[in-house]
């Protein structure tokens, strides 16, 4: 309970806060179909699976940073995961789906997304509570009923404007596009490549490959799969309307 204690707690404090709003959103388009009377429990176990990962991920985060592919891999299923939300479930037969089946499928869908983004916002934390795995699950828990308030607020509002989803969906891609640039095999080849879109760097817990992107790569890559996730969730969403209607 010295002053590093507390610095360090209100430092992870400080930055789940900032990286929980991603989950807020994962959260609520995830559960934004669900009957009403389950959206209460969808939210608490999304955020519950949303803590628990990161804990996870905290304890192993040095080896995963370290596998190859492994960003790479997540990106992709993360460009996926944001364009079957955009797509939804609208206008789709609800009747021959159980209840518990939509909740457990929006569950799923919050846990699954949330161990992609945590493999890069985890690190941050891990890094603030120095190796203290106490402090870093304490700090994390005092975050649950934020997450979760998150998460209701911004269900409330994709209820009233739904162009929310589009803009949810579209946080995902650029979290995936991130993701993609930054893992070690992309890295490593367009340095070889001589493109210049990479600098050299320490190697360090954040930049277990000793590269990292350039300013213009990171927010171009960031850019680039905004709009690819709102490109092809416009098509397919498209296209599945068009299939309704024929029949």
């Amino acid at each position: 309970m010295d002053n590093q204690f507390w610095i360090g707690l209100l430092q992870i404090i400080w930055i789940d806060l900032l990286l929980s709003g991603d989950n807020a959103v994962v959260i609520a388009l995830a559960c934004r179909g669900l009957p009403e009377k389950q959206r209460k429990w969808g939210i608490l176990l999304g955020a519950g699976a949303a803590v628990g990962l990161r804990i996870i991920f905290a304890l192993i985060i040095t080896y995963l940073l370290a596998v190859p592919f492994l960003k790479l891999v997540g990106g992709i299923l993360l460009f996926w995961i944001a364009t079957k939300l955009v797509v939804g479930e609208e206008g789709g037969d609800h009747g021959n789906i159980q209840e518990s089946d939509n909740l457990w499928k929006a569950v799923r869908t919050v846990a699954i997304a949330d161990a992609v983004m945590s493999l890069d916002n985890v690190i941050a934390i891990a890094a603030a509570s120095h190796g203290n795995v106490w402090l870093f699950i304490f700090g994390l828990a005092l975050t649950i009923p934020l997450i979760i308030f998150g998460s209701t607020l911004i269900l409330g509002i994709i209820e009233r404007f739904p162009i929310f989803v589009w803009a949810g969906a579209a946080l995902l891609g650029w979290i995936a596009g991130e993701m993609l640039l930054s893992d070690p095999v992309v890295l490593r080849q367009l340095l070889a490549w001589g493109t210049g879109l990479v600098t050299p760097v320490d190697v360090s817990q954040v930049y277990p490959a000793g590269l990292k992107p350039t300013a213009i790569a990171h927010y171009g890559s960031a850019v680039v799969g905004a709009v690819i996730v709102l490109i092809l969730g416009y098509v397919l969403r498209k296209r599945r309307e068009e299939a309704a209607a024929t029949h």
